[in-house]
């Protein structure tokens, strides 16, 4: 399913692209580079010019929440679809363009490119990510689930007839996927993630600390000291916002066990989820996937404790690859490389 011939003997000169459009952070990998762009999802737009685009990336991400009214710093992709059509077009062209740099023949041939997107979609949304990527110079754009992208990416073997579960934890989405032979048996994506994560940090600081903070600060909490499991050390970190009595700034202490009891909610929806795919999947691919084990991916896999809490209410072992983070994008380049 995923070997695809040559289209011929000039296709050698396209540049072949992978693409992992993330909801935070869009990752590309370049055929015989590997990973060379890692940037974050978000666009500047200045709607006094006509929705011109003033910075994308890092750049654009800093001006998050310290705009003028004018001028928007937003995530042109929202729960791993496209939320704004231009934006993402502008943002999509702008790396590609950037990647350019790393073949002669990408200024002569456009570059075929492979893009990932949720297990569960739809043609619309299939349709209108291909357009995007073809407005921003592509020659043909392929397709290729977030899941089986991951499981390439962690050196699964997807093709054999042994069964293979992948749980991708991204920003917007969470893909639970069991593979085998080349193909998804039993998928589910639910639209909890990272970033219902910070969401609910930030609901629980609001909460009980009377305390307004931005989703970057959220962010910053979650990876510092975020966890779903008791550390044998606690930890700390303080926290800058407004308070929502006074409207005045103020900081507050934030420890490691305040953060597990926010994050359980959305813990616990993803665990479901992971139970749901296994209940569907056949009793032959299931007793591979309890020696096999489960693989984790995405940003989310990072979270302190989230292996051990769906290894509990499995009974099924988790394993994490090196680089969670990249394995959608390494995957969705080596099926560009296939091409």
């Amino acid at each position: 399913m995923y070997n695809t011939k040559p289209n011929g003997l000039l296709s050698s000169f396209n540049q072949r692209i992978g693409i992992d459009l993330g909801t935070n952070s869009v990752l590309v990998y370049v055929k015989g580079k590997g990973i060379v762009l890692k940037e974050p999802s978000v666009v500047a737009i200045d709607k006094k010019k006509g929705n011109m685009v003033l910075a994308v990336g890092e750049e654009a991400k800093e001006m998050i929440g310290r705009t003028p009214s004018h001028i928007v710093a937003e995530k042109p992709i929202r729960e791993g679809v496209i939320a704004n059509y231009e934006a993402a077009e502008a943002m999509i062209k702008f790396y590609v363009n950037r990647v350019k740099k790393y073949s002669i023949w990408s200024y002569i041939f456009k570059p075929i490119v492979a893009v990932c997107i949720p297990a569960e979609y739809n043609s619309v949304e299939e349709r209108v990510i291909k357009e995007a990527v073809m407005a921003a110079g592509a020659k043909e754009v392929y397709i290729i689930e977030e899941p089986m992208a991951a499981a390439i990416g962690a050196d699964l073997k997807v093709n054999s007839a042994r069964g293979n579960m992948i749980v991708d934890i991204g920003g917007g989405t969470t893909d639970v996927a069991v593979i085998s032979l080349g193909g998804i048996v039993v998928k589910r994506t639910i639209k909890v993630a990272g970033d219902k994560m910070d969401e609910a940090i930030s609901k629980y600081i609001r909460k009980n600390f009377n305390l307004l903070i931005g989703e970057q600060t959220a962010e910053k909490i979650k990876i510092s000291i975020g966890t779903i499991v008791p550390l044998e050390e606690e930890r700390k970190i303080e926290v800058k916002g407004r308070d929502l009595f006074t409207g005045l700034p103020k900081s507050v202490t934030i420890t490691s066990r305040e953060t597990m009891e926010a994050l359980w909610e959305p813990v616990s929806e993803i665990v479901d989820a992971v139970k749901s795919v296994l209940e569907m999947t056949p009793p032959e691919l299931a007793s591979d996937i309890i020696e096999e084990g489960i693989t984790l991916t995405g940003g989310g896999a990072l979270l302190r404790g989230i292996d051990v809490v769906i290894s509990k209410a499995t009974g099924i072992k988790v394993n994490i690859p090196p680089d969670p983070i990249a394995c959608v994008a390494i995957g969705t380049g080596r099926f560009a490389e296939s091409l």
